[in-house]
């Protein structure tokens, strides 16, 4: 399971930016994750309660918001919504696109109280 190493290392870089701060408590930790990520949302919060054990972010409520696979045809120009990478050009059936974004993950922000 390879979200539970993603786990640890959003728990990495959520206690890295607390600067050594001992009574620094995480209250919500917000996540963007792309469709075309590959991540497993079920698999990563199943993940995240077990790294964030013993952690500042232990009683933290992880946010995920979801960013939607979007491509653009180099054919055509057209943008569009896809699924997977394999996903036609809805205007003219092509296949030669560009990913403009879906394949994030990113840690957006932290509520943190002192």
């Amino acid at each position: 399971m390879h979200e539970l190493s993603i786990a640890e290392n959003i728990v990495e870089i959520a206690v890295a930016h607390l600067q050594g701060d001992a009574r620094a408590v995480v209250q919500e930790i917000e996540l963007e994750i792309g469709t075309l990520s590959g991540i497993e949302i079920d698999a990563l919060t199943f993940a995240m309660d077990a790294a964030t054990k013993d952690t500042p972010l232990q009683q933290a409520a992880v946010r995920i918001i979801t960013v939607q696979g979007r491509a653009r045809c180099n054919a055509c120009a057209a943008e569009f919504d896809v699924e997977d990478f394999f996903s036609p050009c809805p205007s003219c059936g092509g296949f030669d696109n560009t990913t403009l974004q879906g394949e994030e993950m990113r840690v957006k922000s932290l509520l943190v109280q002192d």
